[in-house]
């Protein structure tokens, strides 16, 4: 009985899969038909989210992970009451079918790494259900080129372009600023998430670009990985300068905690939250929401060598990439992590180790793209 109603469901839902108009080639160098005109569009994942909402809100049907309530205010109000729909780019056997015949999407969209696992799961989703399923590149310096093909493949090519221009502005600025800074001058830096802080991520994790395009030193080393556990002791000896928590519960427990005390971070004030709303500036989830957390940390790592006026760079971004003018009441929400913890903050400081031990952990080889 379970098989014949799966199967059911499979044929409702290949029955109402877009009818094809066009083929384009995804960043995988898949070939995929698409409909000519794209009206409703699933998210694999919640960078795809991201994307399709400051491209196109009205083309969203879903959200992965819903905005919680303190963040919808930040958002349009036509995408703040969205259903929320499972991942579809996890290891899952399993495919739920459910939200795909109440959603009707003419596609699905999926941001982040392009690999042989992500590849695989497209595939089997669009064999199963019919539906199209495009690849596209996350990584933090392909931001622009991501939102000028979505933007086209959307049919909103002109307002992709004017964000595209805004990311390529960002890395323009970024690249010429850290010429100016010596190689001693790049802080070493601990990345905490969850709420003990003890999540953190290897070189070349999707989860640390910011870091990386940054300049600054990743005290887990640049050996490629993904997300790994490490322990107390292990950022004791890497000895960070700054460190920047996920979870407000970890930068209040470092503070405090006695094993965390001789850290220079510590001891030098240096522990930031890195702020969230309504997504993530750092990562969380790694998508074009990063862009204005690229400006933000810039004052964190190198605080008064550049001209930041992070006010103006909040309001400018809501605006363009969020379609929201942001209130003082808003503005002020939205900065007081920043600036609660920024001030008395000493300016960048000798680096005191080039890196310790490697973590004894396993990494995850493909994290979930949160």
């Amino acid at each position: 009985m379970l098989r014949q109603i799966a199967l059911t469901a499979i044929i409702t839902v290949a029955a109402c899969a877009p009818a094809v108009a066009r083929t384009i080639v995804d960043a995988a160098g898949r070939a995929v038909n698409v409909p000519d005109v794209i009206s409703r569009v699933m998210p694999a994942g919640p960078p795809a989210s991201v994307l399709i909402y400051v491209l196109a809100p009205e083309k969203l049907v879903s959200w992965v992970h819903a905005p919680m309530a303190e963040d919808r205010e930040f958002l349009l109000p036509m995408v703040r009451s969205l259903p929320t729909t499972d991942r579809l780019n996890d290891d899952s056997t399993e495919v739920d079918l459910g939200p795909l015949l109440v959603t009707r999407p003419d596609i699905i969209i999926d941001v982040g790494t392009v690999n042989e696992a992500y590849v695989a799961s497209a595939d089997r989703i669009q064999e199963l259900t019919g539906i199209p399923y495009v690849l596209v590149d996350g990584r933090l310096p392909r931001t622009a080129d991501s939102l000028r093909q979505v933007g086209d493949l959307l049919g909103v090519s002109n307002r992709a372009e004017e964000l595209a221009q805004y990311a390529e502005h960002t890395f323009e600025t970024l690249s010429s600023d850290l010429a100016s800074i010596a190689p001693a001058a790049r802080p070493l830096v601990y990345y905490g998430r969850g709420h003990d802080g003890l999540q953190t991520g290897l070189g070349g994790s999707i989860n640390l670009e910011v870091l990386d395009i940054l300049g600054a030193r990743n005290v887990a080393g640049t050996r490629p990985g993904g997300l790994v556990k490490v322990s107390p002791a292990q950022v004791r000896d890497w000895d960070p300068q700054v460190i920047l928590a996920a979870a407000p519960e970890f930068a209040e427990g470092a503070r405090n905690d006695p094993r965390w005390a001789e850290i220079a971070a510590v001891r030098e004030r240096r522990i930031y939250e890195t702020p969230m709303r309504p997504f993530g500036w750092f990562e969380s989830p790694p998508g074009v929401n990063r862009l204005l957390g690229i400006v933000w940390l810039k004052e964190i790592l190198y605080p008064g060598a550049f001209d930041v006026d992070l006010e103006a760079e909040a309001r400018a971004f809501f605006k363009l990439f969020y379609q929201v003018d942001l209130s003082d009441r808003q503005l002020a929400t939205l900065l007081d992590t920043s600036a609660r913890h920024h001030r008395g903050a000493s300016p960048v400081i000798p680096p005191q180790k080039a890196g310790a031990a490697s973590p004894t952990v396993t990494d995850e080889p493909n994290p979930p793209r949160l």
